[in-house]
């Protein structure tokens, strides 16, 4: 079922939102920045598919929407004839489901553990008493990452010197989470301290998130701001045009490797070999101490659709790369910001 919705009315948090009747609303990104449209979800299925189509994306807000979606569907047990109806057996299989749709963003586990935990616990009191707490959980969640990226803008603002010329890769912003955004969050907040920026966003795959999103959220803050294609990264760089990168991340390893977006890697690369400070900014829900190093990672790969090449030719399509922790110049977390050395500070969160 799809409602269109004014963006511009929106809150904070414009991507996701309750319905009256305890479903999930959520924006559908693969339309924008063309149509705003929102579709409305109370099964596992139906969040599933959001999540793999890209309909709702972005590591943090995946997270959310996954405990949202839990919740709803949870709830929509509880209607009568709907079988097998709200039991134990019924939610660990669908939770299950939901945490492996897609491998590479831990947060998305991360955050469905935590309501397996809660419906383990509320179990004793009968599936009514489940649904509701599933619901506050769902909300606590939500609510921790608005205040997580809040955190994460200020902390990261002040590495912004006034004046910066900003690079940053994918979509970060309210498309991305529940609250302002992750790096995004940062060059929002240091825009809002009258630094003087502005900001160089790269196109992006696998649907040119920072072409269609980003520039989106930079228009509607008022930012000054450009797009290039990913491969006039060195380009940039080279002129003289980049003061620093920063952009978020999927999954961070117990030594600081970070996977994110395809592309990532190359403009760490580029940064080290331009002396071009190089940021990552992630809620401690993007942690993963339980790996060791980015090897460990696993690395969705898309459909080849995506890719438009010749009949006959076969395409390599991974949607995100892992960026060694020691070309990250900083991690800048809801908690402050880490230099390197990471191990110990990376497994402190």
């Amino acid at each position: 079922m799809y409602r269109r919705h004014n963006f511009l009315a929106m809150s904070e948090s414009p991507s996701i939102a309750w319905t009256p009747n305890g479903a999930v609303r959520l924006l559908d990104q693969t339309l924008l920045p063309g149509e705003t449209r929102y579709v409305e979800i109370d099964t596992i299925d139906g969040m599933i598919e959001a999540i793999r189509a890209l309909r709702v994306r972005g590591a943090p807000l995946i997270g959310v929407a996954a405990a949202m979606g839990l919740a709803a569907a949870a709830q929509a047990q509880l209607t009568p004839g709907v079988s097998p109806g709200l039991t134990p057996e019924w939610f660990e299989h669908e939770a299950e489901r939901l945490a492996a749709c897609r491998p590479t963003a831990v947060n998305l586990r991360w955050a469905v553990e935590r309501m397996r935990i809660v419906a383990r616990s509320a179990f004793a009191g009968g599936p009514t008493g489940v649904a509701a707490r599933l619901r506050v959980e769902a909300q606590r969640i939500w609510d921790e990452d608005a205040a997580m990226c809040r955190a994460i803008g200020e902390a990261g603002a002040q590495l912004i010197p006034s004046g910066a010329t900003i690079l940053t890769h994918c979509n970060t912003g309210r498309l991305a989470t529940g609250g302002i955004g992750t790096a995004f969050g940062v060059i929002l907040t240091a825009h809002q301290q009258g630094k003087g920026i502005d900001v160089i966003a790269c196109e992006a795959r696998p649907l040119r998130q920072g072409a269609r999103l980003t520039s989106w959220e930079l228009a509607e803050a008022n930012i000054p701001a450009r797009v290039i294609v990913d491969s006039a990264a060195a380009a940039v760089m080279a002129r003289g045009d980049v003061d620093l990168v920063i952009l978020g991340a999927d999954r961070i390893a117990a030594n600081g490797d970070t996977a994110n977006k395809i592309g990532t890697y190359q403009l760490a690369v580029l940064a080290r070999a331009h002396d071009i400070p190089f940021y990552v900014a992630a809620p401690r829900s993007t942690f993963d101490v339980t790996i060791p190093s980015g090897d460990e990672i696993p690395i969705e790969e898309r459909p080849a659709a995506e890719v438009e090449t010749a009949k006959g030719v076969s395409v390599y399509n991974p949607a995100f790369d892992v960026t060694p922790a020691e070309l990250i110049t900083a991690i800048v977390t809801d908690r402050g910001v880490i230099l390197a050395p990471y191990l110990a500070s990376v497994a402190s969160l």
